[in-house]
């Protein structure tokens, strides 16, 4: 019963993220409309054979736009968790494996660091760089590295003194190799896992800081943009704001399905 669970949450996250994430991807070089082309005479147009999903107050057509925009969170969300991991995976290899004074004073620094949620450190970062989706991603993946140095520190903490890696000291294995050759391929199961996890921080506070007015700026496109732009209009046109969400929650979901199955 729980391999059959196993493999419904698999096959689940995987629609989810088909469903979502082919389109994103097929939106940076194509969609049906110009997402930034604006028709006066379809203002706030309901749900129809030529626009599924309506048009915005503008007239611009919300599939296309949502396509465009889901394209920009999700190339976000991937330098985002490239930034992070990239460099918290070598900070936590070197402290992880290495220990002593060095160790203690960056992970003390990277406390500090973890004491504060992600977002509000993307923020102060925000505040100093200036808005825009290159600024996001940059300011989001600096915020990223101390969970995934602390999650990459635990785990050569805990592999460093296993046989196989003593036995590679006895061989005359050098350290660099014996981090990277050796250790690193070892921790892919909690590394992607992190990375799911990754995704899904990444796509919630680049929504937040575009919905905050502070992410991804006109004339670009983004889902948390979107939402922040349809507020206005629950009421006379909710599917405005409710396809952009339901987006978003389709992406969370799937990536979480997927995590919980590599974790």
């Amino acid at each position: 019963m729980n391999r059959k669970k196993r493999s419904f949450n698999f096959i689940l996250g995987t629609v989810l993220l088909a469903l979502t994430l082919i389109p994103a991807l097929i939106g940076l070089v194509w969609t049906p409309y110009d997402p930034e082309s604006m028709d006066v005479a379809n203002k706030l147009a309901h749900v129809s054979i030529r626009h599924i999903y309506g048009c915005d107050n503008f007239g611009r057509d919300v599939f296309s736009r949502i396509m465009s925009g889901s394209g920009i969170t999700l190339l976000i969300a991937i330098g985002t968790v490239a930034c992070g991991s990239i460099i918290g995976t070598i900070i936590g290899a070197f402290t992880g494996y290495f220990g002593g004074m060095v160790d203690t004073a960056i992970m003390r620094i990277n406390d500090v660091a973890l004491a504060f949620p992600s977002i509000l450190l993307a923020l102060v970062i925000i505040s100093l760089m200036g808005s825009g989706k290159y600024q996001v991603m940059f300011a989001l993946g600096i915020a990223f590295i101390p969970s995934y140095a602390r999650i990459v520190r635990g785990e050569y903490k805990r592999i460093k003194n296993l046989d196989y890696v003593k036995s590679a000291k006895l061989a005359g294995a050098g350290d660099l190799r014996i981090m990277f050759v050796h250790i690193l391929p070892n921790t892919k199961a909690v590394l992607l896992s992190s990375v799911m996890i990754g995704f899904n921080n990444a796509i919630l506070a680049e929504a937040g800081l575009s919905f905050l007015g502070i992410g991804v700026q006109p004339p670009d496109a983004s889902l948390g943009r979107m939402l922040s732009e349809a507020q206005a209009y629950l009421f006379t046109n909710p599917g405005y704001a409710m396809f952009p969400g339901i987006t978003i929650v389709m992406i969370i979901l799937g990536f979480s399905l997927l995590s919980k199955e590599i974790g």
